[in-house]
């Protein structure tokens, strides 16, 4: 908070020139008591009041969700220009509509019916040069565009380094470039990823030297071929686990190197996950990340995978994400006449100030789906984290294949098309990609986030909550399994009696396996062996006797 006193009521404030004071959007109010000017900052929602914003990534899970808030929450808007592209046979338009017409937007269009007449598709293709925009669309972007929110980017961890480039870095810069001829440019935020660096073990939020010069590689790439850029891809990525971490970390320099006149602020989240909140708890779209593990554990397709109990799971909601977007562009836009000469970086974290280990989530997930379990399970969801090499390739052989390989004979038997193996393959595929993640704990600095938590009015810090030392982890998995259940799967919860039903009968399968299989062992090897029934007797005996005695020393105590 700033102080203007009373005997310099046209000079400057606090070092800032009058210039910044009649320009920038304060509040100023006479205090009887101090005899002085108090000035605080408008709140969010009054800043973004009149606002036109430009946003990427609209048909993404982070960019719907932003789109959303945005407009419920900052209800005066001006208007928000969303580039989109046309995909399988449909226009920008159609596929904004589908998005506005999803179970996501059911309380806004309740609260704000008209709120489609804020939304302005624009036909946009970010990996064509100039971003593929007609001159009279982007004439008036550059006219009256105030804020950038760029969230657009590949997410596929598998991408060719080539794609990679050119969705996360090629089409960054294009943006900046056209951000460079903004007239009323207040705020560019890009949204990168809390793993940019992952190579190191404590990650500050600034932005750290390039791996290679961004530049350099895309010139290279535009004469190499395929099968030469797939054979150095993993000496350029080096230390990275895919291309998708590489290519951010170069995005986040192009953005620093390139965008040095405007007021930028790039924001890092972690692993994103299921909406805590808003618009309701437990939302989400997709299978990526951890939703679709989390599904195959509940199906019990999943019953292993390769992590350590102790490292930090790092996962952060996805409304939390949206909130620190809106309020770190609130704050560089109001005091953007200001700005410090490096970008504002923001680690969107929750390991620093509330840890969460695998072996948490782990237990959370599968007790969930006890309670709760998916229709048509495959198995009683029960899952092993294991960070031994051998012992993970020894229950992926028991666990995974040998019953996929076997379900699948049933399903031929049966006149059915085999299916199993090949969902247990897709699966590796992803754990193998999921392993450095669910393997290794960094440290993010987080005093950028603390210090805008702190700038947030008391309603600010309720409408856009950053504050996650409140977030309840084993809430917030049992509503993201909930979530998986219902917006994922579409699964009704009227469906959960027949479900439950479903998964006793496994059960007793199970059990009925087990007795038939300790027969058979019994039958096979012990009935056979004279020195195998007597350790057999021995065992029973002990046992009988332990029995016995606890019987008799509770007896005695009664």
């Amino acid at each position: 908070m700033w102080m203007r006193s009373s005997a310099d009521p046209e000079g400057s404030l606090g070092g800032v020139d009058a210039g910044w004071w009649t320009r920038s959007r304060y509040l100023a109010s006479w205090d009887v008591d101090r005899a002085e000017w108090r000035v605080k900052m408008v709140s969010i929602p009054e800043y973004y009041e009149g606002k036109n914003v430009l946003l990427t990534g609209a048909t993404g899970f982070l960019g719907k969700v932003l789109l959303e808030k945005l407009l419920r929450s900052c209800p005066k808007v001006n208007s928000v220009y969303v580039l989109v592209r046309q995909k399988d046979g449909q226009t920008p338009q159609e596929r904004v509509e589908e998005i506005l017409s999803s179970k996501l937007f059911d309380r806004l269009r309740d609260e704000s019916p008209n709120f489609r007449e804020k939304i302005i598709a624009v036909d946009s293709e970010l990996t064509q040069p100039k971003l593929a925009l007609s001159e009279e669309d982007k004439e008036v972007i550059i006219d009256s565009t105030n804020i950038i929110f760029h969230c657009a980017a590949t997410v596929r961890f598998n991408e060719s380094l080539r794609d990679a480039v050119q969705l996360n870095v090629i089409a960054t810069r294009q943006l900046i470039l056209l951000a460079q001829q903004m007239k009323n440019l207040e705020v560019f935020m890009h949204v990168s990823t809390a793993y940019a660096y992952c190579n190191r073990k404590h990650i500050d939020e600034v932005v750290y030297p390039a791996p290679v010069d961004p530049k350099k590689l895309i010139d290279s790439l535009e004469w190499m071929d395929d099968g030469l850029v797939n054979d150095i891809t993993p000496k350029l990525i080096g230390d990275r686990p895919n291309t998708y971490i590489y290519t951010k970390a170069l995005a986040e320099y192009v953005i620093q190197q390139e965008g040095a006149k405007l007021n930028v602020v790039i924001l890092r989240p972690s692993i994103v996950g299921a909406s805590w909140k808003e618009p309701f708890p437990g939302w989400i779209d997709n299978f990526n990340g951890p939703s679709g593990v989390f599904i195959a554990a509940g199906k019990g397709i999943l019953r292993t995978m390769r992590a350590s109990n102790n490292a930090l799971a790092d996962l952060v909601p996805v409304d939390v994400v949206v909130n620190m977007s809106l309020a770190a562009a609130w704050y560089s836009g109001v005091n953007r006449y200001m700005r410090p000469r490096n970008i504002m970086v923001y680690n969107c974290t929750t390991g620093s100030t509330n840890p969460f280990h695998w072996e948490e989530v782990e237990y959370h997930v599968i007790s969930t789906f006890k309670r709760n379990p998916l229709e048509q399970a495959f198995r009683r969801p029960n899952v092993n984290l294991t960070s031994n090499h051998l012992l993970y390739h020894y229950w992926i052989a028991v666990s995974h294949k040998a019953p996929a390989f076997l379900y699948d004979i049933y399903l031929r038997m049966t006149g059915r098309n085999p299916r199993m193996m090949k969902t247990i393959t897709r699966l590796h595929r992803a754990l193998v990609f999921l392993e450095y993640f669910t393997s290794n704990s960094w440290v993010w600095s987080t005093d950028n986030v603390s210090m805008l938590m702190n700038q947030l009015n008391p309603e600010d810090k309720k409408t856009f909550n950053i504050d996650v030392r409140q977030l309840h982890w084993a809430e917030y998995i049992e509503n993201y399994c909930l979530g998986t259940k219902k917006y994922v799967l579409n699964e009704e919860m009227s469906g959960l009696p027949a479900a439950r039903k479903h998964l006793n009968k496994l059960r007793n399968i199970r059990y009925g396996f087990n007795t038939i299989l300790v027969i058979l062992i019994w039958r096979i090897f012990i009935a056979r062996s004279q020195m195998a029934r007597n350790i057999w007797y021995f065992v029973v005996s002990l046992c009988y006797k332990f029995l016995s005695y606890f019987r008799a020393s509770s007896t005695m105590r009664y």
